[in-house]
């Protein structure tokens, strides 16, 4: 007999295991869909910035991932041929997410620790070594086709194809693309050095028109070269150990002193699906858009995505929501990810030049600049959502739809940071009383709770607010200068994620 679920995902790479153990939490039954009898055991992802590591956070897994991953020390920069820098991105400190601004991770090592907490939970069934290879939307479910010792099914009220690039699920919902049309072939090194030495800058780019170089850190113990294919060199030619070795030795990196982990000829591109979500289906991650490495934004983007879509998800499968509401996930994701895409060709275009006049006119350029992204990067604003669950008036145009900070804050004696001490779900967050106490989910900056280190304070200072409406993702909803307009605020949110609200879909 078909085994029944309230969510089937598709894929068990970090993307699909953080979405099972999203609404895991939420008390959903989920069941995980993975082709490979086993995990990947090789390094693919390596970065996550202070937005993901407060993801991690809020699946209850901050002290597991610290432990496997490293924060950066210093900037990320790039140089020219002559070791002049170009541009320098300061990494360090922690960033307003309340984490670290850049850290390093081995995806095997991530993966296990997401593995271990979904087959944790009585909610989340884990199945490896089962590929889908049908997807039948009926009116009440979908029925979901896989091979695992023969053919089974499972009958689930909606289904996350967090797939990867060739997404299956994807396929099924017949969508296009939107492609920018950056396509560079790259040969990735991964190794794990055997002597002690000093990595200063921890990560950088050589921009050297000779062959554009990529070094960084691959997670605690392990360094990562990324080589771009030149004129003349075939895939085949490039990915071999031996190149690699080749390649690595003008960095002082021999089988004497380094172990090879893994080298791989990956081909960077820069697109995304024209639509995420459709009735009881929806992508995410690499399934949904894929990017250059050079801003360190692909794994982000797709941690994004289910953050943004499992707190929809919950609302609609508990018939608070209507269908509706999930619509805006792709009008919101796909807007907010443009700005990632942008960043990252812009990067790579910095990078991807191998005219030497044209990189002798880049590098007087980005000198004039002083290597401040601000000016010598066109890409500074900050990534907005799209149109969607957001405050049209009154709301702070400037901060609507970006993302909340997490400073610590104090309660019961306690410091903490923000999510910790308020917990899931949306929050209000004011400098004064109101009335308006959103169902128990309003808090005062300086009584509710302490502001230890007045950073909210000047925040709040900063943008002249009296109020601010965090969604369930982290992300402002809207903010109020006057405190008189929060009620209005708070019934503006209501109406919006309750409009039409629907009955709990079933599956039965």
């Amino acid at each position: 007999m078909d085994t029944v679920h309230d969510v089937v995902v598709v894929g068990a790479g970090p993307v699909g295991l953080a979405a099972a153990r999203m609404l895991g939490r939420r008390g959903f039954s989920v069941l995980v869909l993975e082709r490979w009898p086993e995990p990947y055991p090789r390094p693919r992802a390596v970065h996550f910035d202070d937005e993901i590591g407060r993801v991690f956070q809020g699946l209850g897994l901050a002290g597991p991932v610290k432990a496997i991953s490293e924060a950066v020390p210093d900037h990320y920069e790039w140089r020219n041929a002559a070791g002049e820098s170009l541009v320098r991105i300061d990494w360090s400190g922690l960033g307003p997410g309340g984490w670290p601004t850049a850290s390093f991770f081995s995806q095997p090592d991530l993966e296990k620790v997401l593995a271990e907490a979904v087959e944790a939970m009585p909610e989340v069934t884990l199945l490896r070594g089962a590929e889908v290879v049908g997807v039948e939307e009926r009116a009440e479910d979908v029925l979901v086709t896989y091979t695992a010792v023969g053919h089974r099914s499972a009958r689930a009220r909606f289904v996350i194809g967090c797939d990867g690039a060739n997404s299956f699920v994807r396929e099924h919902l017949g969508v296009g693309w939107h492609d920018q049309g950056f396509f560079y072939d790259w040969l990735i090194v991964d190794t794990i050095p055997l002597d002690e030495r000093d990595w200063s800058p921890q990560n950088w780019q050589l921009c050297d028109p000779a062959r554009p170089t990529t070094i960084v850190s691959g997670g605690p113990g392990r360094r990562r070269w990324e080589f771009m294919r030149l004129p003349g060199e075939t895939r085949e030619e490039l990915n071999t150990a031996e190149k690699a070795w080749e390649l690595l030795g003008p960095w002082g990196r021999t089988p004497e002193n380094s172990r090879l982990e893994r080298h791989a000829v990956y081909t960077f591109a820069a697109r995304w699906a024209d639509r995420w979500n459709r009735g009881r289906l929806a992508i995410a991650g690499d399934a949904a858009h894929q990017m250059p490495p050079f801003a360190g934004q692909g794994l982000c983007s797709g941690l994004r995505d289910v953050a943004n879509l499992c707190w929809k998800l919950d609302r609609v499968l508990r018939g608070e929501s209507a269908f509706a509401l999930l619509d805006t996930y792709t009008s919101e994701r796909r807007a907010h990810l443009q700005h990632a895409i942008a960043m990252s060709v812009e990067l790579g275009r910095v990078i991807c030049v191998l005219d030497e006049r044209q990189a002798a006119d880049r590098d007087r350029r980005m000198i004039a600049g002083g290597a401040d992204p601000a000016r010598v990067l066109p890409v500074s604003a900050l990534p907005v959502l799209g149109d969607g669950v957001l405050a049209d008036s009154p709301a702070t145009s400037t901060l609507r739809g970006t993302l909340a900070p997490q400073f610590p804050v104090g309660r019961a004696g306690q410091r903490a940071l923000l999510d910790d001490a308020t917990g899931d779900g949306a929050v209000l967050l004011t400098l004064d009383e109101v009335s308006e106490d959103f169902d128990g989910r309003a808090f005062t900056i300086g009584t509710d709770l302490r502001d230890p280190d007045g950073a909210w304070a000047r925040w709040f200072e900063a943008h002249r607010l009296r109020a601010v409406f965090i969604r369930p993702d982290h992300y402002i909803f809207g903010a109020v200068t006057d405190l008189a307009d929060t009620k209005e605020l708070v019934a503006r949110y209501r109406d919006l994620v309750t409009t039409a609200t629907g009955e709990p879909i079933s599956c039965v």
